[in-house]
């Protein structure tokens, strides 16, 4: 059965800008001022992110009909990124299914950006119609993300998950309290700034898009974000919400725009438009940290340098070991 006619979501209304309307502005990736270190690297405490739940029978059946990812992947310890679209393909949210330790093969946890938390769970809601599963409200338990090499130690009431986008993004942390939960751990408190910067730097780096940065609501098209590069995409599960669309993206022979990696020099706000030499537009700036940032370019207008406000960009390979900034 195919998931963009058979789904709630062709009569559901669209979230967020029109689908052909560009944003007027772009929020700059937001990342919360609490924060833990360890030895190896540095946790930020993430009261932007918020767990909700969807419980019951069918409820992995759900998800597993409506999201880019393969639900059936999800177990314990190991996460699921993933991303909810639009029938016409365009991004309405991301997020990161998780097992619950309570039921583990029962159900799933849902880590989201606080902000588009209510959202989704009436969008969810939508596809829970006739069937045994439910969408409840904030499920009670803590964010923090840890660039660390390895997991905290075993605490009673902490889960730790890999980050599935990227082993250079380290952990993902829950707890009910999870500032408890790290101490009892035995992570001592750091510089809330200097790890929160750190982070941003990092997934900067490694090119991995933000909720509400570079991932906009009903604008952005997740193949172009790089999801298939950041495990967030299925070719094989068959179908899905948006799925046809996203399916002729990738049989094109090249994608025409997309998220890439840009050496900058200068400053330049989150949200400026990029020009190449001659003046012509070629995209967007939308995120930098330490000699690197994130646009979204016209590949064909990428191939020199390119300036944005007061920074001059050059596109980057996409591996991030293969080029340094600079």
């Amino acid at each position: 059965m195919n998931a963009d006619t058979a789904t709630p979501s062709d009569t559901a209304p669209s979230e967020g800008t029109p689908p052909d309307t560009a944003p007027s502005t772009i929020a700059p990736s937001t990342i919360a001022p609490a924060a833990v270190g360890v030895g190896s690297g540095d946790i930020v405490v993430a009261p932007h992110r918020r767990v909700i739940a969807i419980q019951g029978s069918a409820a992995r059946d759900v998800l597993q009909d409506v999201v880019t990812n393969n639900v059936q992947r999800l177990g314990p310890k190991q996460a699921v990124y993933a991303a909810l679209l639009t029938p016409q393909g365009k991004y309405l949210f991301d997020f990161f299914l998780l097992d619950p330790p309570s039921a583990p093969g029962v159900g799933a946890l849902i880590d989201v950006a606080a902000d588009r938390a209510e959202a989704l769970s009436k969008r969810l809601s939508m596809y829970c119609i006739r069937r045994d599963a439910k969408v409840t409200g904030d499920a009670g338990l803590g964010v923090a993300l840890a660039l660390a090499s390895a997991p905290p130690p075993a605490v009673e009431g902490l889960l730790a998950v890999a980050d599935p986008r990227h082993a250079g993004l380290g952990y993902r942390l829950y707890a009910p309290d999870i500032g408890a939960a790290l101490a009892a751990a035995g992570w001592a408190a750091s510089d809330p700034a200097a790890a929160a910067a750190a982070y941003e730097a990092r997934r900067i780096a490694l090119g991995v898009p933000e909720t509400g940065a570079e991932l906009v609501v009903d604008d952005s098209y997740i193949l172009e974000a790089g999801f298939d590069r950041l495990n967030g995409v299925d070719f094989r599960k068959g179908c899905y919400v948006g799925q046809e669309v996203t399916a002729r993206m990738r049989h094109r022979t090249e994608l025409r725009k997309r998220l890439v990696r840009v050496a900058v020099e200068g400053e330049a706000p989150p949200g400026s438009a990029v020009r190449t030499a001659e003046g012509k537009p070629a995209g967007t700036l939308f995120s930098a940290a330490g000699g690197l940032g994130l646009a979204h370019l016209r590949l064909e207008r990428a191939t020199g340098p390119l300036q944005a406000e007061g920074a001059t960009l050059r596109m980057l390979p996409d591996d991030p070991e293969d080029a340094e900034p600079g």
